[in-house]
Order: structure tokens, then C-alpha cells, then sequence
């Protein structure tokens, strides 16, 4: 994916109800509010000081035309924009990208299903059953080089896998690919910690024949883009 415009360069000043940051801009040195598109805790990832990467939009209807896109972290690059990673998976599994989702005729997103769900990617080919793809976004990291999921509590996401189980004895086939926009992890896991009951479903997803992909990306401001799948270690 890349960005339809070079991005701006600032500094952090301070997050705040959750979709909201101020940013001191490195051009002018102005201070702008930027639309952070990330509803999760954002751990390690919104500390004042930061360099951050914004982008601009030329939408006259918005009422916040920054939007907020990487951040540096421990050393790299952070992709903190949840409303891109179905488009990154879905444009990695269209170029060939993703092997084990390669080979079907038809992808479509955000097709209902489940109760009152929508997949974010729905694989389709005449000559095998149906993928239902879920993504979720990842970007916590507490041990170096370790991608953890979540970073705070997420019903919805332990139900997601419960409604994936739901298709795989269905008869359909049901993975869950993590996506890590970050450019060091290695490796990713559960953050049992921080949600027991999403762990907790996604073991019963896995003894039901989910399946699960982790996917690294490669991060910059003119491009994000899956680099890579990483493994999985989970007990």
C-alpha cells in the first residue's frame, strides 16, 4: 500500500480519548490535532517525543484533515492505523504474496456472516470451499522482537474466533492472520495477560481447525506492505 502523498514528519505531544493526538509538525513547527485511527491501548507507542508520520487529506468534509501513520519505536517503525490492515492482507493475497491463501478465484471483503459478522476477507473458488480470512492488527511488543495480541481486552475478537470455528465445521475453511506493522518483530504470541478470554478462544478456535498465519511488514513513509510470514509460538 502506498501512501498517495509523501508524509509529514512531527513530533508527539500527547494522545488522548483514544482517537485523538496532537502533534508538533517538524516543517512549520505548528501544533495540529491528527485523527489516530487506533482504538487499542497503543502500549509503548504514544510516548511525548515521539517521531511520528502523519498523513494529509484534502477532504474539505473532514473536521481533522492529519491523520496519524507510523510512529518510531525501540528503534523502528510502527504502523498505528487500523483502518489499513484487511486492505494490506487482502493486496498481499491478490500479488501471491500470502502462500497459503494463493490459488482462489474470487476475494471479496466484509461479507456477512455468522451471527450479525462480517469476514473481513472472503476467499472463493468453485473447485474447494470458501476461506473466511479474519485480520487483526498488531503492533505490541514488550519483549524484543516478540509481536504480542492483543493489547487490551477485545470481546468482539474472541467471538470473531468463536464464529470461525462455527464455519470450519461448516464445512468452509477459517484462518485468522495477524498482522504485525512493525519492522522488528521476529516472532509472534498471545498476550494471555492482557485478555485471558481471547486466548482462551483462540485455543478452542485452533482444537476446531482454525487456522493462523502471522504476517510481518515492511514499513516506510512512502509504503507499508507484508514483507513476510513470521512463526507462531503459542503453548
Amino acid at each position: 500500500m502506498k501512501f498517495p502523498a509523501p508524509l509529514h514528519t512531527a513530533r508527539l505531544v500527547r494522545r488522548y480519548k483514544r482517537f485523538l493526538a496532537d502533534v508538533v509538525l517538524d516543517a512549520t513547527g505548528e501544533e495540529v490535532t491528527a485523527h489516530c485511527a487506533n482504538p487499542g491501548a497503543m502500549l509503548g507507542l504514544a510516548a511525548p517525543g515521539a517521531r511520528v508520520w502523519l498523513s494529509l487529506s484534502d477532504d474539505p468534509k473532514r473536521k481533522l484533515k492529519w491523520s496519524w501513520e507510523i510512529v518510531e519505536a525501540d528503534g523502528g517503525l510502527v504502523g498505528i492505523n487500523t483502518a489499513h490492515p484487511n486492505g494490506l492482507v487482502a493486496e498481499a493475497i491478490l500479488a501471491g504474496a500470502v502462500p497459503e491463501l494463493a490459488g482462489y478465484a474470487g476475494l471479496r471483503r466484509e461479507v456477512k456472516y455468522g451471527r450479525a459478522s462480517r469476514v473481513d476477507i472472503l476467499l472463493e473458488d468453485p473447485a474447494r470451499p470458501p476461506a473466511y480470512v479474519e485480520v487483526k492488527n498488531v503492533h505490541l511488543m514488550r519483549t524484543a522482537g516478540r509481536a504480542e495480541f492483543p493489547d487490551s481486552v477485545t470481546t468482539r475478537g474472541a467471538r470473531h474466533l468463536d464464529e470461525l470455528g462455527d464455519m470450519v465445521e461448516a464445512g468452509a475453511r477459517a484462518v485468522m492472520v495477524y498482522l504485525v506493522q512493525r519492522t522488528d518483530c521476529a516472532v509472534f504470541t498471545l498476550a494471555g495477560d492482557v485478555d485471558p478470554a481471547y486466548a482462551a478462544a483462540f485455543r478452542r478456535a485452533r482444537d476446531r481447525g482454525v487456522e493462523a498465519i502471522a504476517l510481518a511488514c515492511r514499513i516506510g513513509p512512502d509504503e507499508i506492505a507484508v514483507d513476510r510470514a513470521i512463526p507462531i509460538e503459542i503453548a
